[in-house]
């Protein structure tokens, strides 16, 4: 058994992606806060510490005199002022380093990584992130001016540990990230109660629906009804419509097959009290109970033809059964009718002939073979039952040359039909004005019910051009399409 596919919730599948993005971007969130936090704690303390650098690296400039005792002099004053400069921090550790034009460690803190890039020969303020003594640090370093014809030049870094970074960092994104977990539960409350909200109307419209009573098919009010779902509700009154429209059919049906039935059940009834009758009053004329009997014969053979019609009737409107195609020569099924009923042409003295192919391979379609079979004996029985005797009936195939269409004809001598009739002879029960033709009135219905149910089509014609009879007669056309020819 096919496995079917789980019910969802609509309200559930627009809350998940609602919220779905929501709590995938908050992260995301988060995380480009955290950087730009980062981002913003570094620039006072890197304008700080840019400053201190460039403040050391204009005494280190006296170091580059020729004269030693001026350089011993520098350094000694260069020290001074550093350890004077970087006590002055109480809350980070502070590291500085200082390297001569050839690279010679100065003054500071030798551990301190030299960095990799050469000299930019100019004496540019650069940053960049280290681990010194396994401490994070942020250090500003530049190269200063190279004097005279001296290769190299002289470098100047400070290194700062992160506490104070670190610390303005977390209350900035203290101050951005917690007013977010509040706002996000916030949110997602506010998603689902307008959420909520906005699908109350189809619940309004469900409880409305089901308040309906299951004989009540007129159309839903499509008050209060949202746009994007009005739509819907059209093609729902659409359906209810349509289906309004096939009960009564239905049910008019049922009214016309009981009436219709009733009148053979009636003369049964009878002629049966008919002959008890006689039978008490000790009346048994022979020749008179025979004709009762014949006349009981008949009412229960026009009874049975007419169940026989209603149960074909329900035949045509089964789906299932419609769907069942398969290959069927029209040829041979026409040939094969036409046969069944040369009994009754004969009895009636009308010439029964069949016009085709003899070649099956030329007549063949895809059809249900019980409901075409169908077809054609209710259009070869109606052409007999309104032929007179002498007249002629012939069931005619005619194949397309071109593969595109098959032709069913059935045309007779008889009366003919009216214009004005030639789309009422197709309902049910309906009786062509004046005949007295003995009829259930449903075999043009069943044919029609065929007809649609094989994507084909029907018309009804005057037959005296081909005919040359007196009467006009009646040339009922059916086309199959079959499609192209098969490659």
């Amino acid at each position: 058994m096919a496995s079917q596919r789980e019910q969802f919730s609509l309200f559930g599948e627009i809350l998940d992606w609602m919220l779905a993005p929501l709590l995938l971007l908050w992260p995301m969130s988060v995380a480009l806060t955290w950087l730009v936090a980062q981002s913003i704690a570094n620039r006072p303390y890197d304008r700080e510490l840019g400053e201190l650098t460039r403040e050391i690296a204009g005494q280190v400039a006296a170091l580059a005199s020729p004269e030693p005792a001026v350089r011993q002099h520098a350094r000694a004053e260069m020290d001074r002022a550093v350890v004077r400069l970087l006590k002055a921090d109480d809350e980070d550790r502070v590291f500085f380093q200082v390297l001569g034009q050839r690279g010679e460690f100065v003054a500071g803190d030798a551990d301190l990584p030299v960095p990799l890039e050469p000299p930019a020969g100019t004496a540019d303020l650069h940053f960049r992130d280290e681990v010194l003594r396994d401490e994070a640090v942020r250090v500003a370093y530049l190269w200063l001016p190279t004097l005279g014809n001296e290769r190299g030049s002289p470098l100047v870094q400070i290194a700062e540990t992160l506490g104070k970074r670190s610390r303005l960092a977390t209350e900035i994104i203290k101050g951005v990230i917690l007013p977010q977990f509040v706002i996000l539960p916030l949110a997602v409350l506010l998603v689902w109660l307008a959420l909520a909200r906005g699908i109350r109307p189809l619940a309004e419209l469900q409880q409305r629906i089901r308040r309906r009573e299951s004989t009540d098919l007129s159309p839903i009010e499509e008050r209060d009804v949202p746009e994007e779902v009005a739509p819907l509700v059209s093609a729902i009154n659409d359906l209810l419509q349509r289906l309004d429209q096939s009960i009564s059919a239905q049910r008019h049906f049922l009214a016309d097959a009981a009436h219709q039935l009733k009148t053979p059940l009636a003369g049964l009834r009878t002629q049966a009290e008919l002959a008890e009758r006689e039978l008490d009053q000790g009346l048994r004329d022979p020749q008179a109970m025979k004709h009762t009997l014949q006349q009981i014969a008949l009412g229960s053979q026009r009874a049975a033809h007419m169940v026989n019609q209603l149960l074909a009737m329900a035949r045509t409107e089964d789906k299932e059964q419609a769907l069942q195609h398969q290959e069927v020569d029209l040829a041979e099924l026409v040939r094969e009718t036409v046969r069944d009923f040369v009994p009754k042409a004969m009895d009636s003295r009308i010439d029964l002939g069949y016009e085709g192919p003899e070649d099956d391979a030329t007549a063949r379609l895809r059809a249900q073979p019980v409901l075409l079979r169908e077809l054609v004996r209710n259009l070869v029985d109606n052409a007999l039952q309104y032929t007179p005797a002498g007249g002629a009936v012939t069931a005619r195939v005619v194949p397309d040359p071109f593969g595109q269409v098959i032709v069913l004809q059935v045309e007779d001598t008889g009366p003919g039909v009216p214009v004005a009739e030639r789309e009422l002879i197709f309902r049910p029960f309906y009786r062509a004005l004046g005949s007295n033709v003995d009829g259930t009135g449903l075999g043009l219905a069943i044919v029609h019910e065929i007809v649609q149910q094989h994507d084909a089509e029907i018309s009804v014609s005057d037959a005296h051009p081909r005919t040359g009879s007196s009467t006009p007669g009646a040339m009922f056309t059916v086309r199959f399409r079959v499609g192209p020819p098969a490659a």
